[in-house]
């Protein structure tokens, strides 16, 4: 493609061919498709013909027998179910749900005393929408100490500690609504977390404003310590903000804007030919803000610097109306942004954005390639030899190109960047290489998030599972081995050697997840590893009690009717899968106390009599001996 400062908009024109049978897919599908976001008519059965003919074809050994292990975790959000998901690679078994947004029974996650502390502020909200899973890093490799994860629905981000894989610390964003675009900083660590702000809303959004006055709404860009969990920082831009990444310098994020008009409707969203990416200027923000020249606002005393159009600390670099996806190369070299309503993509030089910084250079001239690549390309993702692999959303294919080659044709040359286009199952929304967000991407598998899968599994009813598709690209030809169904819309996922995780087998005694609960019990005389006491302070009452499989340290304890009781129960069993649990019958009260852990959930005992509490995770050959009687008296 030459270059152009007005790439083509979304048309039906575009000669999509399926390299692995040599059909058109265009042709195919006709011009429908381009109209419906809806399923393709694509048949299951010349699907799974194709499919087998590429599995036949696979480099990467996908098997993982009996007593192995993968080769690699996959972090998948759980979209609207709230939670994050670890799933072995190439298996693709499922190996571990961490509750996070969510409220989860089997470990008691929102119900407990310890998780309630870790969600703070927002403990009574009991769901979640979570997008982006991105562990932290330092020099721009995976270091397995943590992954971060958005909320879109409750704006708010948590950490997960890779040690235990558990949530422990989560932060509601003030002054935004709907964090979208999560990524972390790669280098020289990750001292911060970056996240968008994707709905706008009035600055001092006190209900004092009219809503038909739109002049006050902005967006912010939100910068989070890492550590601290706690927002250092938010810049204010023009438009909305979606995707974000960081560069491999330490110096330069990037964020695609969908709504540069500020719109409140469908029609006053899609007005303008060109939205934009804004950068951000790290260095230049940090400055800004030691120097004190920001402002707050809803009474909250998180500083908010003024990166609007015209600022220091930004640069708006126009593209194609309405991008999404922001993506850095893993080579370092390039920012892309993903078109969604054009068939390109736009490759921004992270080198020369300096110049750009500088007045050196016009915000178009850091884009160095437009490549035409399809049908609403929506997310890219890199392997280790110069190649991309973009998400066609309403094309339904993977589209693998080679980004020096799409430079060179920018420039004029006449060169086929594209090396192929995959058919996948149905409209891919994200896709994630192994390593690929990393300066150790590997260009071994690739994941396609795909939003619909009809025709592809067994029918369970009008819900349909999406489709997550494990994808070979080891060799010339991308080659699909593997579909995986899977619930409520899992957005976004990362794939992480094994080598850069090391969980704990079993908990320390000094975990700060509990330190709080054991804190309380030293304030009460007991000792969480060996007393078995119950202490009563008015109307509420503390119950201590340890647990060796197959029993509970205290078989039976007694209470008063609307007495607030809180059970503490430590397992002092060392052997890693000897987990218990606390399940108070009839009142809602059940938790995980895995071996060497603390664990502590309040109720009302609001039911008279007796009430029988057992072990709800299976221990020992004695695990339904283990339980016990809580008596209410009503006098």
């Amino acid at each position: 493609m030459k270059k152009n400062d007005n790439p083509t908009e979304l048309s039906g024109e575009i000669n999509a061919e399926d390299s692995s049978n040599g059909l058109s897919r265009r042709g195919f599908l006709g011009a429908g498709a381009v109209a419906a976001a809806g399923a393709v008519p694509m048949t299951a059965a010349m699907f799974a013909a194709s499919a087998k003919t590429q599995a036949a074809e696979i480099r990467n050994d996908t098997s993982v027998h009996p007593g192995e292990l993968d080769e690699y975790y996959g972090f998948w959000s759980g979209g609207h179910s709230g939670e994050i998901r670890i799933l072995g690679i190439p298996s693709m078994r499922e190996l571990m749900r961490i509750p996070v947004f969510n409220t989860d029974s089997a470990t008691g996650w929102g119900l407990t005393n310890e998780s309630k502390r870790v969600k703070g502020d927002s403990a009574h909200i009991h769901a979640g929408d979570c997008h982006h899973p991105h562990m932290s890093m330092t020099d721009g490799h995976y270091n397995g100490k943590y992954v971060f994860i958005n909320d879109k629905a409750n704006s708010r981000v948590a950490r997960v500690r890779c040690d235990v894989m558990k949530t422990d610390k989560m932060i509601t964003i003030p002054n935004v609504q709907a964090i979208h675009g999560l990524r972390v900083q790669k280098v020289p660590y990750t001292k911060y977390v970056i996240c968008n702000a994707e709905f706008e809303i009035p600055m001092n959004n006190d209900g004092k404003s009219s809503m038909e006055d739109v002049s006050t709404y902005r967006s912010l860009f939100n910068v989070i310590d890492a550590e601290a969990m706690e927002v250092a920082f938010q810049v204010m831009v023009d438009g909305n903000l979606d995707n974000t990444d960081a560069d491999y310098d330490g110096r330069f994020f990037a964020s695609t804007c969908y709504n540069s008009e500020m719109g409140m409707t469908l029609g006053e969203m899609v007005v303008a030919e060109r939205d934009h990416v804004v950068i951000f200027d790290l260095h230049a923000c940090e400055k800004a803000l030691k120097a004190g020249k920001f402002k707050t606002y809803n009474d909250n005393k998180v500083p908010v610097l003024d990166g609007t159009k015209g600022s220091n600390l930004t640069r708006y670099i126009p593209v194609p109306k309405s991008p999404h996806g922001l993506n850095t190369s893993s080579d370092g070299k390039y920012f892309v942004a993903n078109g969604k309503l054009s068939p390109t993509v736009s490759v921004i030089s992270i080198k020369k954005l300096a110049d750009l910084f500088d007045d050196k250079i016009k915000p178009r001239d850091a884009i160095v390639a437009e490549p035409e690549l399809g049908l609403g390309p929506l997310h890219t993702a890199f392997d280790n030899r110069g190649n991309a692999y973009t998400t066609l959303f309403l094309d339904s294919q993977i589209a693998k190109w080679n980004v020096e080659e799409a430079i060179e044709a920018y420039q004029g040359k006449k060169v086929n960047y594209i090396r192929q286009k995959l058919d996948v199952h149905y409209q891919p929304g994200h896709n994630h290489t192994s390593q690929g967000e990393t300066r150790d991407a590997d260009g071994k598998w690739l994941i396609s998030l795909c939003k619909f899968s009809k025709d592809r599994f067994l029918p369970v009813g009008p819900l349909h599972p999406e489709n997550d598709q494990l994808i070979d690209i080891s060799g010339d030809e991308m080659k699909l081995v593997h579909d995986g169904p899977t619930y409520a819309e899992p957005h976004d996922c990362m794939i992480v050697h094994r080598s850069k995780v090391k969980p704990k087998k079993v908990w320390t005694r000094d975990d700060p997840i509990f330190a709080e609960t054991v804190a309380m019990a030293k304030r009460d005389g007991v000792n969480v590893e060996s007393d078995n006491k119950i202490i009563r302070d008015g109307n509420k009452v503390r119950v201590y009690m340890t647990s060796v499989a197959p029993a509970f340290g205290m078989n039976d304890f007694k209470v008063k009717l609307g007495n607030e009781v809180t059970v503490v129960v430590t397992n002092l069993d060392k052997i890693e899968d000897v987990t218990h649990g606390f399940c108070l019958t009839n009142h809602g009260v059940q938790m995980e106390v895995a071996p060497q852990a603390t664990a502590s959930i309040t109720f009302i005992a609001d039911k008279p009599g007796v009430q029988w509490y057992y072990c709800n995770w299976f221990c020992h050959a004695l695990h339904m001996e283990m339980r016990g009687r809580m008596f209410v008296s009503a006098e």
